[in-house]
């Protein structure tokens, strides 16, 4: 896929950070996108946007976390425009607390939106790609998603929870249509409000955002490295600093050695 001129694109958690950056960029190149979070006010500010960049954008206010809306959703998203080219799972929730202070039901609850939210909408988009025997999917999960971290225990297990259904159905999906692509996006810390509404243990919000985030990544750079590997059809990418890029070869080749280092790494 050279050129998303066109493309009906559909982003989730499009109303601030990496996805409102997708939709922009994406806009500048000439795709057709649907839009999607729970903030519907949000979600027009981010369309008046792209329409002043020339694209054509709709939106489509959902919760990830109201799994039993969803397949609706899927539907009302196909009709739109009469079909989804490329689906890109961008919202979720993150998390901020030891596990022994975390209350389980916020276990819960970060699960029910990152992982089985975002595995409804593709289950329902599903039959559609494979009825036109083409399509791609795109899910934004985590350098955590690779490497568990403190304070992230239940963010860190629905990101592996997306990993191994992605992969897992990357290798279905090559029997099936070898035209339907899935991506896995790892981004490292990168300046969003993400910390700002991360749960903590009690299942209130932090209201504040890490130091590490407001020194990471651009959004603007993390959505245009996401935009390149959907056209180069990627397996996976991890789009981080020299520090969470360092972190994620280290665990996989000296394992022991990165446990040590993580003891004492900050990740707030």
């Amino acid at each position: 896929m050279s050129s998303l001129r066109g493309k009906v694109i559909w982003i989730t958690g499009a109303s601030s950070g990496i996805g409102e950056a997708l939709a922009y960029e994406l806009a500048q190149q000439g795709a057709q996108l649907i839009i999607s979070s729970r903030r519907k006010d949000e979600l027009e500010r981010v369309k008046g946007k792209c329409n002043a960049l020339g694209a054509t954008a709709e939106i489509l206010p959902l919760d990830l976390g109201q799994t039993n809306t969803l397949p609706l959703t899927s539907e009302a998203a196909i009709q739109i425009y009469g079909q989804v080219d490329v689906l890109i799972n961008n919202g979720g929730v993150s998390q901020r607390g030891l596990a022994k202070e975390t209350l389980l039901e916020v276990d819960r609850k970060i699960m029910e939106v990152n992982y089985f939210g975002t595995i409804t909408l593709t289950k329902h988009l599903l039959p559609h790609f494979l009825q036109r025997g083409n399509g791609h999917i795109v899910t934004v999960s985590s350098v955590t998603g690779l490497i568990g971290s403190p304070h992230r225990t239940g963010y860190a297990a629905s990101k592996h929870a997306l990993h191994g259904f992605y992969n897992s159905l990357r290798a279905e999906l090559w029997k099936d249509s070898r035209s339907i692509y899935v991506t896995l996006v790892c981004p490292g810390w990168t300046n969003t409000n993400l910390s700002l509404t991360a749960l903590m243990g009690d299942g209130s919000e932090q209201n504040k955002k890490d130091g590490t985030h407001e020194t990471g990544l651009t959004p603007t750079f993390v959505a245009k490295k996401i935009i390149q590997a959907i056209k180069n059809k990627k397996r996976e990418i991890i789009v981080g600093g020299w520090k969470e890029t360092l972190a994620v070869y280290i665990h996989r080749y000296a394992p022991g050695l990165f446990s040590r280092i993580l003891r004492n790494v900050k990740v707030k």
